[in-house]
């Protein structure tokens, strides 16, 4: 029987740090085997329409919802889509584009929990979630640098949408078997970033606490797995901080590589995985962003390994 193509689900608001996850993954990966798709493509209005009807992107009606389902189920099959193409720079829709998947296929977007449909379609799902404050500062800045927007127009979109991502964005997490937080840490509100991982039952984890515990002390004082609820369900909780050093996060990036990879060239981290853009462009290494990235891609080749169409 053919295998066929690994389907992660990332689904968080706008600027909440799709992409940033995405790019290691894929790069871990190999970005040779990696379909990566973003449902902005599916709107159903032009940024000119949307404005006219007084409807946000955030909200079902404005996306082809339908045909995403549809998608979806084609590429888990191993059937070739053509996917339209929404240019955000323009706000308008260039030609659709015939898409393959390959073997592993990665689908970003605002809504990519929302039908059932969509979430059996997924291996593994993925919510990001950062605090408002700091998911702000992201939006204005990329908005702001790539999109052509000022400070202004971001900050009064983004108020406008605010009803839209409280009702059909936010209430996504509950379907996520992992939730990713990035959040400040001590040194200041955009560097050095903690993170935050919620992880559900709903598919096999790591043994994190043995690997801690073997770890020893020192680790202990930056990576750290705790018991805890989310939306009213027990989940475990791992957290690292941005302060961690190499020697703190050696053993857990090296267990999860090994689990991975069974010592092919995946434990050799490539060149950007845990790499985050500073104040100044430079770019800086990130251990918890690091640490997300494998760890999403340990579920996503742990479920390459029993796929079968």
């Amino acid at each position: 029987m053919a295998q066929r193509p690994i389907i992660l689900g990332i689904v968080g608001d706008s600027a909440a740090g799709k992409t940033t996850l995405t790019r290691g993954i894929a790069q871990i990966l190999g970005p040779e085997d990696v379909t990566v798709i973003c449902t902005d493509d599916y709107h159903r209005y032009d940024r000119k329409q949307r404005a006219e009807l007084g409807i946000t992107a955030l909200h079902p009606d404005c996306n082809h919802l339908d045909i995403i389902q549809q998608h979806l189920a084609l590429l888990r099959t191993g059937q070739p889509i053509l996917k339209p193409i929404y240019n955000h720079k323009t706000g308008t829709f260039d030609p659709p584009e015939y898409i393959k998947p390959l073997k592993f296929v990665v689908v970003e977007g605002l809504l990519g929990f929302s039908t059932r449909g969509m979430r059996d379609t997924f291996d593994i799902k993925v919510y990001l979630a950062p605090p408002e404050p700091l998911r702000t500062r992201w939006k204005v800045k990329r908005d702001t640098n790539k999109r052509g927007y000022t400070e202004e127009q971001v900050l009064q979109e983004m108020a406008r949408r605010e009803p839209d991502s409280e009702q059909f964005i936010r209430p996504q997490r509950g379907w996520a078997d992992v939730v990713v937080s990035f959040y400040p840490g001590s040194q200041g509100p955009d560097t050095q970033l903690n993170v935050r991982l919620v992880l559900r039952p709903t598919v096999p984890h790591p043994d994190f606490v043995s690997i801690i515990e073997r770890s020893g002390a020192h680790t202990r004082s930056a990576v750290r797995l705790e018991l805890d609820r989310d939306m009213g369900k027990p989940v475990d909780v791992l957290e690292v901080d941005g302060h961690a050093t190499d020697e703190q996060v050696k053993e857990l990036q090296e267990v999860l590589c090994e689990e991975m990879a069974n010592g092919t060239h995946i434990c050799n981290i490539p060149g950007e995985i845990g790499k985050v853009t500073g104040t100044t462009g430079e770019l800086l290494q990130s251990h918890p962003l690091a640490i997300s990235q494998l760890l999403i891609t340990y579920h996503m080749l742990k479920a390459s390994r029993g796929a079968h169409v």
